[in-house]
């Protein structure tokens, strides 16, 4: 009796390893491909004070502003971006410290490309799960205050968040990126894919904790 408890308890664990390992690279995969799709914008207060906050906002505004002249339509893919971003970084760096200057603050502003967490943020009817996306940071002063990011291909910084409704052109852009299964995924189109949805984030949430330990 004893020994088919055991064996029982055995089968459990490793079925129980099995479902693990399944999900966690059904994730990883997941994850990845979304992630490989979009570039992100990224901009941290110098701290969380009314007066930095508004900050903050100013400087989104005129970065979007630039952004919104470089990037077209004609810029049809991340790689795209990122490259005409990459090229303008300066000018970026410029706008962002020359707005700083002109608000009356002497915060030094760092401007960069990288690899950087991020939780889980809806854009409109579209959800993007936590974990680590490309993007442009800028870094106001000790950057210790609240953080203001948005997708800056496919372009999702200015989703009317009135009417949470994402451009139909965006939505294309990330069909034609992704697979049915990733865009299913992040569109929440049933409660089969909202729930694949939350064992992604889970996971991300999970690896993100242990990559700061």
């Amino acid at each position: 009796m004893r020994k088919n408890f055991y064996m029982i308890f055995i089968i459990f664990i490793l079925f129980f390893v099995y479902i693990f390992l399944c999900a966690n690279s059904y994730t990883s995969a997941v994850s990845s491909d979304i992630a490989s799709s979009v570039f992100r914008l990224h901009v941290i207060a110098n701290s969380d004070s009314d007066e930095d906050q508004a900050l903050k906002y100013i400087v989104r505004d005129n970065i979007l502003k630039y952004m919104n002249s470089l990037i077209d339509t004609n810029v049809a893919s991340k790689e795209e971006t990122v490259e005409v971003i990459s090229n303008n970084l300066d000018n970026f760096r410029r706008i962002a410290q020359d707005t700083v200057y002109e608000e009356g603050y002497n915060y030094t502003v760092n401007v960069e490309i990288g690899n950087f967490a991020f939780p889980t943020k809806d854009y409109g009817d579209i959800s993007l799960p936590s974990g680590y996306y490309d993007a442009l940071r800028i870094s106001i002063g000790n950057a210790d205050g609240r953080n203001w990011w948005c997708v800056m291909f496919p372009p999702l910084c200015f989703v009317d968040v009135t009417s949470g409704i994402v451009p139909e052109e965006s939505k294309t852009t990330l069909e034609d990126t992704l697979s049915n299964e990733e865009y299913d995924l992040i569109s929440g189109s049933s409660a089969q894919f909202e729930f694949k949805f939350k064992l992604v984030e889970l996971f991300e949430n999970i690896k993100n904790t242990i990559a700061k330990k």
